[in-house]
């Protein structure tokens, strides 16, 4: 009989493997429904929404930089999704007054009207999938344990100290033939 497959060599204890896959299942799960929701009451992907939520709750204006840090999502995806923001009149984009390097975004009112079009309906999932079967203190102590994670993976370099891949001198080569 073959042993399976998380049973070989170092690596997550059983327990910690199906943890592993539960959250990764759950999240799965909650983020299929709240893309489901975005999309029928806003017209919205959810890194849409998270660029609009985390403007609104900025008091409205951050920059790129800033907006990368907290969006977890790619630099040329974030920059694809301002675009379709800002084509869709519910933010702006322009020089930081501050610092000419920078983009400061703006969420525009039409972007803060879709904030509050949508949220009520994404407080429903929320609530309906991710606390309905947890009591106060499981939600307590989730949270306690999640901000806890959170705060680890937050305590490496941010996305945008990464520096970005370079293209190989080869595929540079092979481009130009």
């Amino acid at each position: 009989m073959t042993k399976p497959v998380f049973d070989r060599g170092p690596g997550l204890a059983p327990e910690q493997m199906s943890t592993y896959f539960a959250l990764t299942e759950a999240v799965g799960l909650l983020q299929h429904h709240v893309e489901q929701q975005l999309r029928t009451d806003g017209d919205l992907s959810t890194v849409q929404f998270q660029i609009l939520a985390s403007l609104a709750a900025a008091g409205g204006r951050l920059t790129m930089t800033e907006l990368a840090d907290g969006v977890v999502y790619s630099r040329s995806g974030l920059t694809y999704q301002a675009g379709l923001l800002e084509k869709a009149g519910l933010i702006t984009r322009g020089p930081s007054p501050d610092d000419e390097r920078s983009i400061l975004v703006t969420i525009t009112d039409a972007g803060l009207a879709r904030v509050r079009q949508v949220l009520p309906g994404h407080v429903e999932v929320a609530e309906r999938l991710l606390f309905d079967p947890l009591s106060e203190s499981d939600v307590a102590r989730l949270g306690e344990i999640m901000t806890r994670v959170r705060d680890h993976m937050r305590a490496q370099p941010p996305r945008s100290a990464a520096p970005r891949k370079r293209r190989s001198a080869a595929s540079e080569a092979a481009k130009g033939d």
